[in-house]
């Protein structure tokens, strides 16, 4: 049996690390973009196999080329049936409910995690991450 595959949309390289040390722990498998524009073009190709997507808002560009937003993404995503759930964990409060909307009238099943704090990710993100795991994994 693989491993479950979360797609996340993030750019902070300190950020990642920490995601990638979470994901280790619940024996995830753990696939990121930090440009908006090629995980969209990457989204079809893993969409059927990933467990849950979590998705950042504000993104640097990189060597002056603009990688696009969360937005971006959550709108794409939102022509696509719902598949997984989705986690919107920006500090950016207006884009992150514009993200939330667009899923929400397509009928993804979605969660906010805010990053607050020095341990948001291994504790707030963790704790939705495994709980999604989990209620995966039950028989239906």
């Amino acid at each position: 049996m693989t491993a479950p595959t979360i797609l996340m949309l993030e750019d902070d390289a300190e950020r990642l690390e920490r995601f990638w040390a979470v994901t280790d722990r619940l024996g995830v498998e753990l696939l990121t973009w930090a440009d908006a524009r090629k995980m969209i073009v990457a989204l079809p190709a893993h969409l059927a196999s990933a467990a849950l997507i979590s998705l950042d808002h504000d993104l640097v560009p990189i060597h002056d080329i603009e990688p696009g937003d969360g937005l971006d993404v959550a709108k794409h995503l939102a022509t696509f049936p719902p598949a997984c759930p989705v986690i919107v964990h920006t500090s950016n409060g207006l884009r992150g409910d514009a993200m939330v909307g667009e899923l929400e009238l397509a009928g993804w099943a979605h969660h906010r995690v805010s990053p607050l704090g020095d341990d948001w990710i291994e504790a707030d993100w963790f704790r939705v991450v495994k709980r999604l795991l989990r209620k995966r994994s039950r028989p239906e």
